[in-house]
């Protein structure tokens, strides 16, 4: 019986695969979609990914996610008084369909997709919503915050989770679970992207549960 126990416990651990921000970001790996808006810029610096942008950006993990999987990563608004500091918009898309890595970050461009999004603190700061855009120009909205616990904090270093597993996607911050959907018509592969607008933020320790 001591040894089944054993078994079952080592069964039940999730193998990570950490994909780190190398530096120069690595092209291949990452596909940067950017507003081309002076000032703005993609970069990596010590290990993390910064999006210093004065307007629209999405970053793709060039890598299609399938089946059960977590994504884990920290991330954080920084808000020091740069010249595109500003305290909105961690956001995110996943499960996103032929994203085809041609647009130019301005958020309507992704409105033929479909893809599951979540957009913390967005409109300046007042909501946090998560939206399925069913790939026909209508982002339905599933749900939303408008309180302070569930927007964001200056320069607050967030622990962000999104789970798929069979047909239900979760989305948790600093171990809250924020929303869970089971998807009557789930999203069953697709590519994950950061996203964002004007602001300056950080990203590290991005990891994938398979």
């Amino acid at each position: 019986m001591k040894e089944l126990l054993i078994l079952l416990c080592f069964s039940q651990i999730a193998v990570a695969q950490k994909i780190n921000f190398t530096s120069p970001l690595d092209t291949t790996l990452w596909k940067a979609e950017i507003a081309p808006k002076p000032g703005s810029r993609v970069y990596t610096s010590h290990g993390k990914l910064v999006l210093d942008t004065k307007g629209g950006v999405t970053v793709w993990l060039n890598k299609e996610l399938s089946g059960n999987f977590t994504i884990e990563y920290k991330r954080r608004v920084v808000v020091e008084g740069g010249a595109n500091d500003r305290l909105s918009d961690l956001n995110m898309f996943w499960m996103v369909q032929h994203p085809g890595f041609h647009r130019h970050g301005v958020l309507e461009e992704y409105d033929s997709l479909q893809l599951y999004y979540v957009g913390m603190g967005g409109n300046t700061n007042s909501t946090t919503r998560f939206r399925k855009y069913e790939g026909t120009g209508e982002r339905r909205l599933i749900q939303e915050y408008s309180d302070s616990a569930h927007l964001l904090q200056p320069n607050h270093t967030y622990t962000i989770r999104i789970v798929v597993k069979d047909g239900t996607t979760s989305f948790f911050v600093d171990g809250v679970q924020y929303f869970v959907y089971a998807d009557p018509q789930p999203l069953r592969k697709g590519y994950f992207g950061f996203r964002s607008t004007w602001s300056r933020q950080e990203i590290s320790d991005f990891k994938i549960y398979q």
